[in-house]
């Protein structure tokens, strides 16, 4: 790297994000499963038939225990002609919210095109690999079989291409100037033209458009970090370096510059603001790191910059955040299909309260309550607890997930 100073710094563990992984891991089974069920041709699954699921769907208990845990959303039953086979299929619950679902993906259809484009228009291709898409299809808020009915009804914007390993993927057909805008740059477009300003301040901004001055990221660090003066001095540092917006071409910077890394950190910045719930898995990243024009060893950048980043280890796998995505355990800026999946947790939670007792002492009314705050820790404060955990004891080469 250049000359920009470096400091160690320990990885320091926050419960209220920590929990988000926790309850949002068996949030996307369910909501995994549910698609299946639907996109079954007779209606239901076997418990034979999603058996050694238990990887894919990122869980740590067999499949069958989990369909059973949450009778609110998957109704049990025996096959017809193997009595002790058991089949699940949706409850009129899980119907209900599946077709609220339906009606956000297509009055939002314009903004799930607009991530989907500009996720292409980061890749150094302008391609992704449909195993790679199909992986962030949950972060990314796309409808379950969004090949058939987004991407081909957009035939002016995508293509499905082969790549030279003969491996499926999706290209962006014309690069969409409008959409080469990063989060960061509205943010800060937003701030700078709400504000009154002086005649010093606005020529300011007027030179970080024209690309003469520095971008800054809003950081949150975790306590006693942002006090330290070697901290502070290191991520002024990096604040005032020249911001590259991850749309621009990058290929005549210096890979080993400290530009180069502050590049990096802007389209992982991008990226996950793209996610609706500001998060994704180290590993769907990993795939896509050539692509995006990442170091090898991109992992070192989030523990690197914990005022921009969190590392989650829950849940036997490494998440990773945008931190100024959340305020104390809840998104800032939620997006619908967030909070319609906030509602089918709820009934998941409630299931799983009341299934000793019967379902039937619980009314469809009360389980459609949106009662999200039920679940979350009792401590409302952005308390974090510092583990003793270097940095660098986060093995960028492991694998997780």
């Amino acid at each position: 790297m250049g000359g920009m100073a470096k400091v160690r710094l320990k990885w320091v563990k926050n419960k209220n994000l920590d929990h988000i992984i926790d309850t949002e891991t068996d949030l996307k089974a369910a909501c995994i499963l549910k698609d299946a069920i639907k996109r079954s041709p007779t209606g239901f699954l076997t418990a034979k038939s999603v058996a050694d699921w238990q990887k894919l769907l990122g869980l740590t208990v067999p499949v069958l225990r989990f369909l059973r845990r949450y009778p609110t959303l998957f109704h049990e039953f025996p096959h017809a002609r193997y009595a002790s086979l058991p089949c699940f299929k949706l409850t009129d619950t899980a119907l209900m919210l599946d077709s609220q679902e339906q009606i956000i993906h297509q009055s939002h259809e314009a903004d799930t095109v607009e991530r989907l484009c500009r996720v292409l228009m980061m890749m150094r291709t302008r391609t992704i690999s449909l195993r790679s898409l199909h992986s962030l299809k949950f972060d990314l808020g796309l409808p379950d079989n969004y090949e058939r009915t987004l991407v081909t009804k957009y035939p002016d914007h995508f293509s499905f291409v082969k790549a030279a390993n003969g491996d499926p993927c999706l290209k962006l057909v014309t690069w969409r100037d409008e959409f080469a805008f990063s989060s960061l740059q509205k943010r800060n477009e937003r701030e700078n033209n709400v504000v009154v300003v002086t005649g010093e301040e606005d020529s300011r901004y007027r030179e970080f458009k024209r690309g003469q001055s520095a971008l800054t990221y809003p950081m949150s660090f975790p306590r006693g970090y942002g006090a330290q003066k070697k901290v502070k001095a290191w991520m002024d540092e990096f604040q005032n370096l020249p911001y590259i917006s991850p749309y621009d071409d990058a290929s005549n910077i210096d890979p080993e510059s400290d530009l180069m890394e502050k590049r990096a950190v802007g389209v992982l910045h991008e990226l996950l603001s793209l996610t609706i719930h500001k998060k994704t898995k180290r590993n769907y990243l990993r795939s896509m790191r050539a692509e995006l024009n990442i170091p090898h060893k991109f992992t070192r950048l989030f523990t690197r910059y914990p005022g921009i980043f969190y590392l989650s280890l829950k849940c036997k796998t490494t998440t990773v955040i945008l931190k100024e995505g959340y305020r104390r355990g809840k998104l800032v800026d939620p997006h619908p299909l967030t909070r319609l999946r906030d509602k089918f947790y709820h009934v998941m939670r409630t299931g799983f309260l009341y299934r000793g007792r019967g379902l039937g002492m619980v009314s469809k009314e009360e389980l459609l309550l949106d009662k999200p705050d039920d679940d979350g820790p009792e401590d409302e404060d952005d308390s974090e607890e510092e583990e003793i955990v270097e940095g660098s004891e986060l093995d960028e080469d492991s694998e997780d997930d």
